[in-house]
């Protein structure tokens, strides 16, 4: 009874949060009668009907051709600059060059592009628990969010290429001071954003799972974690694109390979469509990233407001 009155709880929470905070219409206001006629519409149980695959698919494709039209436009005054010469070629090469190079040494940069996403995934995963984990001591006690809080900012604030030799120095070459640069970038938004959606839940709904003799983790299970995904996931998808940016700045202080280390071979040597070649498969990796976190957010919270409008690439 208990554990049915929490669902009950939550889900009313999370009603809520994604109606905006509006104020519910009274039972005789036409809007009241508007809206049980479209739940009796929907799917007979009080939720509107899924969309389609169909629905979905146009969804999506409405939310793609604007930054595609973009890019088309971005490569369009890109090809003209380079083939023009406005620019010299070995600094700005065509997208021919560029796509000889990338597909001359296809091997060779794949190689390099799974070793920092390797080192992305695994730092923004050890950011993601560590973070979350801060985020809930922060939230539940006084004591160490008056302790930890001040020296999560202090981490924050030191310039994460000043410390990378020094990591270098206690870890070696290896892979350990990138994943570990990864996890300092990536853990800020983690926590700030966990922390905020933890204190946002109404402390109505926390005094009724009280009265109601659920214990703390009952009530962070069913009330409180559902209740701050919405920020969670906001500060993940800015996490793991910090993520990729720690990885990178690990390679170029001390590496053999990696993309931040094809990146100063490239442009110790002016190769410009090595170089050019090199910025997009990191670009590719930190889009990939953040549109997977997209995707888990829109499975984890398709009742929240921010994805009733559709398919979004964006955190807005």
């Amino acid at each position: 009874m208990i554990e049915n009155s929490l669902d009950t709880a939550g889900q009313r929470a999370t009603a809520d949060q994604a109606a905006g905070g509006r104020d519910a219409p009274s039972p005789s206001s036409p809007a009241a009668h508007s809206g049980r006629a479209s739940r009796t519409a929907g799917t007979g149980d009080g939720r509107p009907p899924r969309p389609t695959l169909g629905r979905r698919a146009a969804a999506f494709a409405d939310s793609l051709w604007r930054p595609a039209l973009v890019l088309a436009v971005l490569f369009a005054a890109w090809w003209f600059v380079a083939a023009q010469e406005y620019v010299p070629n070995y600094l700005v090469p065509t997208p021919g060059q560029v796509w000889e190079t990338m597909t001359g040494q296809w091997s060779e940069l794949a190689r390099h592009t799974l070793v920092t996403l390797y080192e992305t995934v695994l730092g923004f995963v050890l950011a993601a628990a560590l973070g979350l984990a801060t985020a809930v001591a922060i939230a539940y006690s006084r004591t160490l969010d008056k302790a930890l809080y001040p020296i999560v900012l202090f981490a924050q604030v030191i310039p994460k290429i000043a410390i990378a030799p020094l990591l270098v120095v206690w870890f070696g070459l290896g892979l350990t001071p990138k994943i570990i640069l990864a996890v300092l970038i990536a853990f800020f938004p983690v926590v700030i954003s966990g922390v905020a959606g933890l204190r946002a839940t109404d402390p109505e709904l926390l005094d009724l799972a009280a009265t109601m003799g659920a214990g703390p983790w009952r009530t962070f299970r069913k009330i409180r974690f559902p209740n701050a995904l919405p920020h969670l996931m906001a500060g993940l998808k800015v996490a793991v694109t910090l993520a990729v940016v720690g990885a990178v700045v690990g390679e170029f202080v001390g590496a053999s390979e990696g993309l931040g280390y094809v990146l100063l071979l490239a442009n110790g040597n002016l190769d410009a469509p090595l170089l050019f070649a090199d910025l997009i498969l990191m670009s590719a990796i930190g889009i990939v990233l953040f549109v997977l976190v997209e995707i888990a957010e829109a499975l984890l919270i398709p009742w929240h407001a921010s994805r009733r409008a559709g398919v979004s690439l964006t955190t807005s």
